[in-house]
């Protein structure tokens, strides 16, 4: 089934937060997939962009009349232009706001208040509105006005240090990892809002930061007991046979710390007096010892390819075939999970993307469209603010709207 953009009314469907509407005001990543996983979960959810467009629709593509990675953050959504610089397109969007349940931005801090539309201006209008800030740094402190950037964020909070050898530099982790957490934040602190405005009939500020969604990730590793040097190991990885490893034909990931899939994976690649060695009987003793161990299992791997290795392994041995994004599309549990969809955009054409991050037994979301093209549903968008078609086409002539 093809799942197109509606050019008009309002999308239909079910969902959790069906009848939720939200403004979407942020760019780049961290507060546009945030509003798409709202839009996941059947909130009604309309992009608000400036006159030059998202920045994310000008990053690098091999897809010439759009953004990939626009495309990817900002399903399902409905989209406006407005210039904020013109009061009149300040009134629209103070109006669209007086009507809505959610509003996201990820200005700075000190931007807001200038365009009219600070937490405290729009809350006289709205008490019910959840106002959703995303930052780089949070909105106090020296760096509150700061611009932050996922891999900047990484490097700042010791995620690269980490991810590094021992002796070797730093290396960034690639993914946007902070960003698409943040995004995960941006949803969750929504909802639960939500949730509590049920009980109070009140809206509230939440606040969610590049620098908070780093260490969040990192919660593991942010424990420093009383008493402990600075130096001490936070490293979460097992070490040892837990990695990557190289076979006849590709890379194998093999996870096996417990004693039942250590002796599973040494009986399948016939090393078994490996497990009944002493020497490497737990996870410690196995990473302690794996200058002895890895040569021997690389030697064994070298027997199959490593899809070989993963059929043969099967539920026995915790493992998977290094594969490359292109594999997921038609990756037969990504298909029976629902996890691929078909897209129509009025510019790109048709696409395949990923869709249903969340299941839902008794409320699936609905459908999910295509990314708006630049603008695409202004019209729509403004007839909801009763407006008539002569005060659209005097807004778009003077363009406050695009």
């Amino acid at each position: 089934m093809t799942l197109s953009t509606p050019d008009s009314a309002t999308p239909q469907g079910q969902g959790p937060l069906h009848g939720v509407r939200v403004l979407d005001l942020s760019a780049y990543i961290a507060g546009p997939y945030g509003c798409s996983l709202l839009a996941d979960q059947g909130a009604d959810v309309v992009k608000i962009e400036p006159p030059v467009g998202d920045n994310l629709r000008k990053y690098p593509s091999s897809l010439e009349s759009e953004s990939r990675a626009f495309l990817g953050v900002n399903r399902s959504k409905r989209g406006l232009a407005l210039d904020l610089k013109q009061p009149e397109a300040q009134q629209v969007l103070r109006d669209l706001a007086s009507r809505a349940d959610v509003l996201v931005h990820n200005f700075r801090p000190s931007v807001p208040a200038r365009l009219g539309i600070a937490y405290e201006q729009l809350q006289e209008i709205n008490p019910r509105l959840i106002y959703c800030a995303v930052t780089g740094y949070g909105d106090t402190g020296p760096l509150k006005d700061k611009a932050g950037y996922d891999q900047v964020l990484q490097t700042m909070t010791g995620m690269c240090a980490m991810q590094g050898k021992a002796d070797g530099p730093p290396e960034i982790l690639y993914g946007s990892v902070v960003d698409y957490y943040a995004a995960a934040l941006v949803a969750s602190g929504v909802s639960s809002a939500l949730y509590e405005r049920e009980r109070s009939g009140r809206g509230q500020y939440v606040g969610v930061s590049l620098l908070r969604s780093a260490l969040t990730m990192q919660s593991a590793r942010m424990i420093w007991a009383e008493g402990e040097p600075r130096e001490v190991g936070r490293d979460m990885r097992s070490g040892g046979i837990t990695g990557l490893h190289p076979t006849r034909e590709g890379y194998l990931y093999i996870s096996a710390n417990t004693p039942h899939f250590w002796t599973a994976l040494c009986a399948k690649t016939g090393l078994d007096e490996l497990a009944a060695n002493p020497r490497y009987d737990s996870v410690r003793k196995r990473a302690e010892h794996r200058d002895e161990i890895v040569p021997r299992l690389h030697e064994a791997l070298q027997a199959r390819s490593a899809f070989e290795w993963e059929a043969l392994f099967g539920e026995e041995v915790p493992c998977a075939a290094a594969r490359t994004i292109e594999d997921m599309f038609d990756f037969p549990q990504v298909q029976a999970e629902g996890m691929v969809a078909n897209y129509e955009h009025p510019v790109v054409g048709n696409y395949r993307g990923f869709a249903n991050p969340i299941k839902y037994g008794r409320t699936p979301g609905p459908a999910p469209f295509a990314a708006p093209a630049f603008s695409q549903h202004a019209d729509d968008v403004l007839a909801e603010l009763e407006l008539s078609s002569e005060q659209i086409a005097a807004l778009k002539a003077q363009r406050a709207v695009l």
